[in-house]
């Protein structure tokens, strides 16, 4: 056999025209370098949005590698072609009479020199696209991706040298294919068909039939292989079916040269080992897709025909009292925006929705679209969560509303609160004292790891927005195990000082005046605002100002003036007219005037009531998880704390933290320390008015980091900001958190 495999090998060496052949091999270098140019040129016409919608060029391999594959191809199988075309086949086999051994020979000298070559190759395709793209690479696009990607990037190295090793494979393929056919043109055909149009058609299938039926595609099997996506399958799968190609190419050759009589048997043999390679992949992409397969729960369509068409729905039971597991249960509506396929699904991400009180079901729907880009590897979970206020278990009006809070300067004032708080709670408590006492942020943990379990996951992801952070603190306090990631996306910290977590909107007051000072278009131009506003406050504290067609009861204090401004003080509406602002500006001319009817006209129509009442359906879960206070002399430090670090906004701090002064139900769920080890890298998120709260969350968990938006806005991934999912899916997806002080700018 070793004689045999040296006279394979000085055939190929001494055929002219095969070095000429793999000179040809430069083509796919220019591909990769020339499509790469287009890119860019491309990029560099688009806005800075557009930009991070940008499909990304990966490793830059996929522009070239059809043209590698073929040259491969093509030389292995003119390796055999070529005897059979010049008639040369017939000395071959008087001089090696057992054919079988003759095909077999050829396989060393031509894995040999396509293992180099294509090694070569591969680098130098990466390295053209790479260079070719220049500092653009390192653009960060929406789906988490990189224009571009290093070597240096997690998988980048392994998909180049697989894409190498693949090379290798096809040459083989080739092999197998040219002595199948015996024919030059036929051989050189097939192998067209096989590297070129096949690829091509399944380029033109619907989604997500293309995503999965490219996946078998040879082109798309290193990254696989390499674990860096490219397609569905595992890369053991990629792996076996890339191998199954060489088995099922060379089966089909040595059947073709093998004698009459052995046919039957080499075609058994070859079949079995291809069929035993191809099996895992085959399992694999016949598996479900969008959803786990050992999930117990019973996905349908949504009973809210409002939701998004394909968001799909199901119900869990939990108890109502997670110390009484058998005790008493209550449905939670569970929600799921399946993976599309596109990419090999990696896991599910829990939404978890804010509030407290809001539904995360309708959430998802509502912001399905910021999600797009990382349902091509996640589903995205979520649920309508036991303190959802419109559940029907618990009158709805009820908790939609609450007493109006006003800022005690007496133990007898403050105890007058407490009375008139826990009046408030025990009307909405009557109709269900058991599940009224039991809406803390922990007991609704407890219900996302009964549906972790439900979902048949071994770790879930996370997107925590706004108050969601509490209950995704509890999580990963109560299951650090089950947390494989978790992005705090401008959440409620429970550990931070109130007043200190206020300062953020003290800054934005700033803001508000400068713009006033700036812009003809503020009602207080010309004026200083800050002074004026502080004078009004002061004023209003000592006699409150009326509301034109309202008793005395809803004229506002300063507080009051304070708590109805801050929403739109941290919240302007969108550049270049601020239209909050412009409102807030005209409101307090007119409570400077002597009528407050501007602040309660737009507090009305959010709320129905002219002052911001202190929502019972709000406090359940507040004063659960330990928001009040433990008594008088607490509260009074609290507000001297306001009062030193909040100039233009001191009280808003108080307002929630007095809503549970008097609740008729202990606290549950206080504030606890994060364990020390087990946790993940978290991810914190926030723009000016929310970073500190999440910067502060995340320092807690070794490794961590914060990423600043340097604008307003909350909830930002839920918003759909483009720098922050871009950041936001890139963690998810790799498990990276962003460098620290890596900062997000709005588009201009």
């Amino acid at each position: 056999m070793r004689d045999v495999i040296a006279s394979e090998w000085l055939k190929l060496r001494s055929l002219r025209s095969n070095l000429h052949l793999l000179a040809c091999s430069v083509a796919a270098v220019l591909a990769c370098g020339g499509v790469a140019f287009l890119i860019g040129r491309g990029f560099d016409r688009q806005t800075v949005e557009e930009r991070m919608g940008f499909p990304g060029n990966g490793d830059g391999l996929g522009n070239g590698i059809a043209v590698a594959y073929f040259v491969f191809a093509a030389l292995s199988a003119l390796a055999i072609t070529s005897e059979y075309g010049t008639g040369m086949i017939r000395t071959s086999l008087v001089a090696v009479p057992r054919r079988l051994r003759l095909l077999l020979a050829k396989v060393p000298g031509l894995a040999a020199v396509s293992l180099v070559a294509g090694q070569v190759l591969a680098f130098g395709m990466h390295l053209a696209a790479m260079a070719v793209l220049g500092d653009r690479a390192d653009q960060l696009l929406r789906d988490g991706q990189t224009l571009g990607t290093p070597l240096s990037e997690p998988g980048v190295l392994g998909s180049v040298v697989a894409a190498g090793l693949s090379m290798a494979a096809v040459t083989l393929v080739g092999l197998g294919v040219g002595a199948a056919v015996r024919s030059t043109p036929g051989a050189l055909v097939v192998l067209a068909v096989v590297i070129v149009a096949l690829p091509t058609v399944v380029k033109t299938l619907p989604s997500p039939l293309r995503a999965q039926a490219g996946s078998f595609m040879i082109e798309n099997l290193p990254a696989q292989i390499a674990g860096v996506g490219g397609g569905i399958l595992p890369p053991a799968a990629a792996a076996g079916l890339l191998v199954a190609y060489v088995a099922a190419a060379l089966t089909a050759g040595a059947t073709a040269i093998a004698l009459r009589g052995r046919r039957i048997k080499v075609l058994a043999i070859g079949t079995a080992a291809t069929v035993l390679l191809a099996a895992g992949p085959v399992v694999v992409a016949s598996g479900p897709t969008g959803s786990v397969p050992g999930s117990s729960l019973a996905w349908t369509g949504c009973a809210d025909k409002e939701v998004v068409k394909e968001m799909r729905c199901a119900t869990i039971e939990v108890p109502v009292d997670w110390s009484r597991p058998s005790g008493r249960k209550v449905g939670l509506t569970v929600g799921m925006l399946p993976a599309t396929g596109v990419g090999r699904r990696i896991g599910a991400v829990f939404a978890i929705p804010g509030g407290p009180g809001a539904s995360g079901v309708t959430d998802l729907s509502r912001y399905a679209g910021s999600f797009a880009e990382l349902r091509e590897r996640f589903d995205v979970v979520t649920v309508a969560p036991r303190n959802t206020i419109d559940k029907g278990v618990l009158p709805y009006a009820c908790l939609v509303s609450g007493p109006w809070i006003t800022l005690p300067d007496s133990r007898a004032e403050y105890a007058a609160l407490g009375r008139r708080n826990r009046q408030a709670a025990e009307r909405c408590r009557a109709a269900d004292p058991d599940y009224f006492d039991h809406m803390d942020s922990a007991s609704v943990a407890r219900d996302m790891e009964a549906i972790r379990v439900a979902l048949g996951e071994e770790r879930l992801s996370f997107i925590a927005s706004s108050y969601g952070g509490v209950p995704g603190i509890a999580y990963a306090r109560l299951f650090p195990g089950r947390v494989r990631a978790m992005v705090m996306d401008g959440a409620a910290d429970p550990f931070m000082d109130r007043a200190q977590g206020m300062r953020s909107h003290e800054r934005s007051f700033g803001r508000f005046a400068a713009w006033c000072a700036a812009n003809a278009a503020c009602a207080l131009h010309g004026q200083d605002v800050g002074a004026l506003w502080r004078a009004l406050v002061a004023r209003a504290d000592r006699v409150p100002v009326p509301v034109r067609g309202e008793s005395s009861r809803a004229a506002y204090s300063g507080f009051d003036l304070k708590q109805a401004a801050v929403a739109s003080v941290v919240s302007p509406g969108p550049a270049p007219g601020y239209p909050r602002w412009t409102q807030l500006a005209e409101a307090i001319r007119r409570a400077a005037g002597g009528d407050a009817s501007g602040f309660a006209d737009y507090v009305r129509q959010a709320g129905g009531s002219p002052k911001v009442p202190s929502f019972t359906g709000m406090n359940m879960t507040h004063c659960l998880d330990g928001l009040g206070y433990r008594d008088y002399e607490q509260y009074r430090t609290a507000r001297l704390a306001g009062e030193r670090l909040l100039p233009d906004l001191a009280g808003i701090e108080l307002w929630h933290p007095l809503g549970c002064a008097g609740w008729p139900a202990p606290v549950v769920n206080p504030p606890a320390p994060l364990p020390a080890t087990g946790l993940p890298p978290f991810l914190g998120v926030g723009s000016w008015t929310d970073f500190d709260q999440s910067a502060d969350i995340v320092r807690r968990v070794p490794g961590s980091s914060a990423l600043r938006y340097e604008s307003d806005g909350h909830a930002l991934y839920n918003s759909g900001v483009s720098c922050v999912v871009a950041h936001v899916n890139r963690y998810l997806i790799s498990l990276r958190p962003p460098a620290p002080g890596t900062v997000c700018r709005p588009a201009a």
